[in-house]
This record gives structure tokens, C-alpha cells and sequence, in this order.
């Protein structure tokens, strides 16, 4: 699979999300900022900030911002 060849413009955190939701999209759909953000150390706003290079990108999921309601809502599918 080339999906390291498709990220090295991505940073550390930006990859670490794309990752996380690589291994969840199959399971769900929908993700919160302040979920991914409590799984992977980080805060809400630190998540929303690098989502938008992962909704420009062309990856093997696609991110759309979805909603905001409680917090940030991505869609996510592969």
C-alpha cells in the first residue's frame, strides 16, 4: 500500500489523526474533535486545526467537517 508515500507533506499530529481514523472508519462514521482528541493526548482545537489538511488531501479516507454541535463533527469514510 502507498499510503506512506501519500503523507510526508503531512506533520507528526496530522498523521497520527489520519492513522486513527484509518483504523476506525470500517467501525464508524462519524467522529468528534474532543473524542479523537482524548484518544491520542491532544486537545479539541489542536484536532480541528489539523483535520483541514486531512479534509484538502487527497488519503485513502475522506474527511468532511459535518457538523458543529457539542464540538466538531467529521464524517469520515474510506
Amino acid at each position: 500500500m502507498s499510503t506512506t508515500a501519500a503523507t510526508p507533506s503531512l506533520s507528526d499530529k496530522q498523521r497520527r489523526i489520519l492513522q486513527y481514523l484509518r483504523d476506525r472508519a470500517d467501525e464508524r462514521t462519524y467522529f468528534k474533535s474532543r473524542l479523537i482528541a482524548e484518544d491520542l493526548g491532544m486537545s479539541a482545537k489542536e484536532v480541528g486545526t489539523n483535520m483541514t489538511a486531512l479534509t484538502e488531501g487527497e488519503f485513502d479516507v475522506s474527511v468532511e467537517k459535518w457538523g458543529y454541535s457539542s464540538g466538531t463533527t467529521w464524517m469520515v469514510t474510506r
